[in-house]
């Protein structure tokens, strides 16, 4: 007997088979904007700049 598998699982198999090069497509794109290197300088520039959040933002207080 056959498992059921949705509309959505068999394109994605379809597509993946028609077209092998999408996985590490993928993998490059994400590298672009998730898995970079971070620079300690730009971390430190980035925890100096930070502004503290008031208890409560909506108040009229300065």
């Amino acid at each position: 007997m056959e498992t059921y598998t949705s509309d959505i699982t068999q394109f994605l198999k379809q597509l993946k088979q028609a077209k092998p090069y999408l996985d590490q497509a993928q993998r490059d794109g994400r590298a672009l904007l998730w898995e970079r290197n971070l620079d300690p300088d730009e971390q430190e520039a980035f925890k100096k700049a930070r502004v503290a959040q008031k208890p409560y933002v909506y108040g009229s207080e300065p």
